[in-house]
C-alpha cells in the first residue's frame, strides 16, 4: 500500500473532508504512493497531457451533475466546433489519435453500414492510407487499427507531387498527411498534397495535434484537408480528448464509426463539454496576455543561465504550435561536456524531477504554461547546477 493508506483511510474521503484541499496539489499522488514532479517540457502524454483551464474544469463539474443524450450532446458540440473554427462539420474524439483511427475508418468504409460493421476487416474495400515517407512516426499507426494498410511513398528525405501521384491506385483509400510548418523543400506540401489527392478524387487525413496557434494558421489548418484531427490537450481540455473537422460527408462517415467499431474510444459527457468550452476560450482569449503572464517566469530561468560558460545562446522564441513560445537554451556541448539527453537525464533524476525537453542536437527547450507559481526558481537553480553555474 502506498504511503497515508489505511484500512480506514481513504483518498477519496480524505478528500470529501477537505483534508488534501488544505495541501498542496501534489499531495493527491504522494497518498496513491507515486511522485509528484515539476514539469517545464509542456502538455505531452507521459507527463499528464494537459492542465486544464478554470473554465473548462468548472463547466465539467456542471456537467457531471446532469445527465444527457450524447448522440445529441456530440451533435451540438460538433457543431458549435465546426462554427468556431469555420468549417463545414466537425466530431469530438477520444484524442487525436482516436480522431486518426476514425477517420482512416471513414476514408475505408465510408457511409456504408454493411462496411462498417465488418472493420477492421477490410476484405474487398480500399484500405491503403498514403504517408510521405519522410512522415513516418509512431503515431501513424492509428491509420492501421480500423484495418487499413500504411502505404509509404518516396525516400527517407524527399517526396514529390510526382511520387505521391504515381503511388495512388485503385486500392488507395485516403493520403495522410502529418502537418509540421518546416518540412524540407524536398516534402511537398499539404496543399500539393490536397492538390494531388484531389485529382484522383482521394481524401486527406491531416495531423496536426498541435498547430493551433496562431488563429489564422489554427483555422487555415483545419480547412485544409478533407479531414483534420486535432488534440485538446494543447487548448487546456482534457488530454483524452481531440476532435476531426473537415467535409461533412466524411466527418458523418467518421461518428458513425464510434459503435461498434469506435466503443474503445468512447468519451465522458463532461469531457465533452470541457473540449467545447477550452475551444470557445482559445479563441476568445487575448493571447499575447497569455505571453504576457509567461513573461516572468521566463525572466526568472533566462536569467539564471545568461553568463554560463556552457550556454551559446537562450531566449524566447515563437513556434508554429502551442503553446505559442518557448525558451530555447542552445548549449556548448563540447565545453558542458555532456549531452542534451544526459542534460535531460540530470534534470528528470532530481528530487523533485522536472521535465524539460530536447530541441535538435544542441537545445533545450523550456515551457513555463505548464508550471505552477514558484516552480520556475527552482526550474532555474537546477538548470544552472546541472549546466555548471552555482546552484
Amino acid at each position: 500500500m502506498g504511503p497515508g493508506w489505511g484500512l480506514n483511510s481513504r483518498l477519496g474521503k480524505a478528500i470529501q473532508e477537505g483534508e488534501l484541499i488544505r495541501e498542496n496539489e501534489g499531495s493527491v499522488y504522494e497518498r496513491l504512493g507515486a511522485q509528484p514532479a515539476i514539469n517545464a517540457g509542456g502538455n505531452t502524454t507521459t507527463w499528464g497531457g494537459s492542465k486544464l483551464s478554470r473554465a473548462a474544469s468548472r463547466a465539467m463539474e456542471m456537467a457531471n451533475g446532469a445527465w444527457v443524450e450524447m448522440a445529441e450532446l456530440h451533435e451540438v458540440a460538433g457543431e458549435l466546433i465546426a462554427e468556431i473554427i469555420g468549417v463545414d462539420a466537425a466530431y469530438v474524439t477520444a484524442g487525436c489519435y482516436s480522431a486518426m483511427a476514425l477517420s482512416a475508418a471513414a476514408c475505408i468504409a465510408g457511409n456504408d453500414p454493411e462496411k462498417r460493421t465488418r472493420l477492421p476487416d477490410t476484405t474487398g474495400m480500399k484500405n491503403e492510407i498514403l504517408l510521405p515517407r519522410p512522415h513516418r512516426y509512431g503515431f501513424a499507426r492509428a491509420y492501421l487499427v480500423p484495418g487499413g494498410r500504411l502505404v509509404e511513398v518516396g525516400d527517407d528525405e524527399a517526396c514529390s507531387p510526382e511520387q505521391l501521384d504515381v503511388a495512388i491506385g485503385d486500392n488507395t483509400a485516403a493520403v495522410a498527411y502529418f502537418v509540421m510548418p518546416d518540412w524540407p523543400t524536398t516534402v511537398l506540401s499539404l496543399d500539393q498534397a490536397v492538390e494531388v489527392a484531389h485529382a484522383r478524387d482521394v481524401p486527406v487525413i491531416a495531423d496536426a495535434a498541435s498547430r493551433n496557434y496562431p488563429l489564422d494558421y489554427f483555422r487555415q489548418t483545419a480547412q485544409s484537408a478533407d479531414l483534420v484531427c486535432f488534440s485538446g490537450k494543447y487548448l487546456g481540455a482534457h488530454q483524452s480528448t481531440g476532435f476531426v473537422c473537415g467535409k461533412s460527408d466524411l466527418v458523418r462517415a467518421a461518428s458513425a464509426q464510434g459503435f461498434p467499431f469506435g466503443r474503445a474510444m468512447k468519451l465522458d459527457r463532461q469531457e465533452i463539454v470541457g473540449l467545447v468550452v477550452a475551444v470557445e476560450e482559445w479563441f476568445s482569449m487575448n493571447h499575447e496576455d497569455r505571453f504576457a503572464s509567461y513573461g516572468k517566469k521566463f525572466d526568472t530561468i533566462e536569467d539564471s543561465l545568461q553568463g554560463l560558460p556552457t550556454i551559446r545562446r537562450v531566449g524566447v522564441e515563437r513556434v508554429a504550435r502551442f503553446p505559442g513560445v518557448m525558451l530555447l537554451a542552445r548549449l556548448d556541448l563540447e565545453t558542458l561536456g555532456k549531452t542534451v539527453q544526459e542534460v535531460i537525464a540530470e534534470m528528470r533524476e532530481g528530487n523533485p524531477g522536472i521535465r524539460v525537453l530536447p530541441e535538435g542536437t544542441d537545445g533545450l527547450n523550456i515551457n513555463v504554461h505548464t508550471l505552477n507559481d514558484g516552480e520556475e526558481q527552482v526550474v532555474a537553480e537546477r538548470l544552472k547546477a546541472v549546466l555548471g553555474g552555482e546552484s
